[in-house]
């Protein structure tokens, strides 16, 4: 269990490192070349809210959130997470992707205390046509490397974030996997309740 809440505290930190400071898309732009531009960016905020506290945490987390949510496809990831129950929503798929950004969005801001200016290096970049997947290494102070690839899709004209895979595990197949444990027992209603409990807990 400590295991699975660490890959998955990664994945929400590096989703925040990954698609904060994205300028305006470019075709001729390449994943990996975005990539590394935000992180130098975001890291430094990142490392700033880790040495102080107060208010200079709270402008911090408000700057992230107004530029880094336009950078998630949440109706990509949310349609992913629910799999094959996705289309049995009767006209309820907007609704859901609505909880399920609220719920991502709480989760990654409560983690930002965890970054510790660790260093990233950034292996390989695989392109085809309107999919990539750009994989990194996380190597701590302490412990072995963690592997942590991102998954992103063209939409639009833009390079947008679907899945993180930290670990050989997949943020959205987690999802899945917890989505479909609750839904066994419980009706889409109170899948939603649960969600939105934990969005509005105080960041």
């Amino acid at each position: 269990m400590t295991k699975c809440k660490n890959i998955f505290t990664w994945a929400l930190i590096m989703l925040t490192v990954l698609c904060v400071g994205y300028p305006p898309s470019s075709l001729a732009e390449q994943p990996m070349d975005r990539i590394k531009s935000a992180i130098e960016r975001v890291s430094e905020v990142l490392q700033d809210v880790s040495a102080k506290s107060g208010a200079n945490k709270s402008e911090a987390v408000q700057m992230i959130r107004e530029i880094i949510l336009p950078s998630f496809d949440f109706a990509e990831m949310a349609r992913r997470s629910m799999g094959e129950r996705w289309k049995n929503l009767d006209g309820r798929q907007n609704e859901f992707v609505g909880a399920f950004a609220a719920f991502v969005e709480n989760s990654y801001m409560n983690t930002l205390a965890s970054y510790r200016g660790e260093k990233i290096l950034f292996l390989r970049e695989r392109v085809n046509q309107n999919l990539a997947q750009v994989d990194t290494e996380i190597v701590a102070r302490k412990g072995d490397p963690l592997s942590v690839n991102y998954r992103l899709h063209l939409t639009q004209g833009d390079w947008k974030v679907y899945d993180v895979v930290v670990d050989n595990i997949s943020l959205v197949s987690n999802f899945h996997s917890q989505f479909n444990r609750i839904l066994a027992s419980a009706s889409f209603d109170e899948l939603l309740k649960k969600m939105r409990e934990k969005s509005d807990r105080p960041v």
